[in-house]
């Protein structure tokens, strides 16, 4: 079933995203979804499972390249190689703290990237380093510090188009240097913070729409200081990443911070890969990665996240699909288009067993 400018693919079930398709085909034409239909032959499946692909919204590096350290066209291509396999054709590499050129020649490698026809790649987190020296987790406390309304419009200046997401304390910077980053179409997202309840309730309020790794580097749950943790969880539209590998939290407060903040949670791998050059020597320590003594990232995929959240933590399969696409798109302002698989949606699905292991990967490109 297919034509010059139509490709049909069959699954024993297929999510859309909504909702549950049993038996179902999904056509797809010049890049987008087409048709979704019921299929002609029962049993015919070209797969198992098909659902829309996977968005990772912060890791650091792959295969022995980290951005910062290698801020070149060739580390991206290989973090885009890296989170295809994993099913996350759509990424956006971080860079922690670090000093403004480093920042510069990672803005410089993006645009490189795209120029070359590089794919998948939605733009730059800068992570840090307007951020709390209290909650700096593995980043720096040399390169921390608050940022002027100047440093600020520099930085988005040079990052113009490139830059999509800054992870900041709000407590630390100026509402004018918060509402600055934001009049540039960037997502703000509240981390590495030691800001109280009250601070941090007003920020989300304010405008600040997500937050960084819930529960690592941020003011903690407390019966009689709530903290961000407790902003967080009260706030009836903020979202929040968080990466579950079990070592940056534990399955079972990962299925605490569900039942509280449903759709509200998503995925990310805070991936890195080893390093001896720069800051921070990223060390492979089992199944994640230390640095300067301190858990540092993950060795997770899109993918192994997934299969974390289902069979770790206890999320059905719908759900934990969401926290993998359809959240972070949204929280990147990119629903419209990725993280469902319906007609006029971009062409981008991943086929998966029944061990959720990604048999294939579909792009529109």
């Amino acid at each position: 079933m297919k034509n010059d400018n139509q490709r049909v693919y069959q699954a024993a079930n297929l999510f859309t995203g909504d909702r549950w398709l049993k038996n179902h085909s999904l056509a797809v034409g010049n890049g987008k979804v087409t048709e979704l239909f019921p299929s002609k032959t029962a049993g015919a499946a070209d797969a198992y499972l098909i659902a829309p692909v996977f968005m990772d919204i912060q890791l650091y590096g792959a295969y022995g390249k980290l951005l910062s350290v290698y801020p070149q066209a060739d580390t991206l291509h290989k973090m885009y190689d890296y989170c295809a396999k994993g099913g996350a054709p759509y990424f956006q590499p971080t860079v922690a703290t670090n000093d403004t050129a480093v920042f510069h020649r990672c803005i410089d490698a993006v645009r490189v990237y795209r120029k070359e026809g590089g794919r998948g790649c939605i733009g730059l987190h800068v992570e840090g380093p307007w951020i709390s020296d209290a909650k700096k987790g593995a980043h720096l406390s040399q390169f921390i510090h608050v940022p002027s309304v100047s440093e600020a419009r520099e930085l988005l200046e040079y990052g113009k188009e490139v830059i999509t997401m800054i992870t900041l304390a709000p407590e630390v910077c100026s509402k004018e240097v918060i509402a600055l980053v934001q009049s540039y179409g960037v997502a703000v997202s509240a981390g590495h913070s030691n800001a109280s309840y009250e601070a941090a309730t007003a920020a989300f309020d304010e405008g600040i729409t997500a937050a960084t790794h819930l529960f690592n580097a941020m003011s903690p749950l407390q019966h009689r200081a709530p903290g961000m943790v407790g902003a967080i969880f009260d706030h009836a539209t903020v979202k929040s990443s968080i990466v579950p590998d079990g070592y940056h939290v534990d399955f079972s407060m990962i299925r605490v911070a569900k039942k509280i903040m449903g759709e509200r949670l998503f995925a990310i791998t805070d991936a890195v890969t080893d390093t001896t050059e720069g800051p921070y020597p990223h060390r492979l320590a089992g199944d994640k990665y230390e640095a300067n003594g301190i858990l540092s990232g993950s060795a997770l995929t899109m993918a192994s996240s997934l299969r974390n959240l289902v069979n770790r933590v206890g999320i059905p399969v719908d759900e934990a699909l969401r926290m993998v696409s359809l959240y972070p798109a949204q929280v990147m302002h990119l629903s419209d288009r990725l993280g469902k698989l319906e007609p006029g949606y971009e062409a981008g699905f991943v086929v998966l067993d029944q061990s959720l292991e990604v048999v294939e990967l579909i792009t529109g490109w």
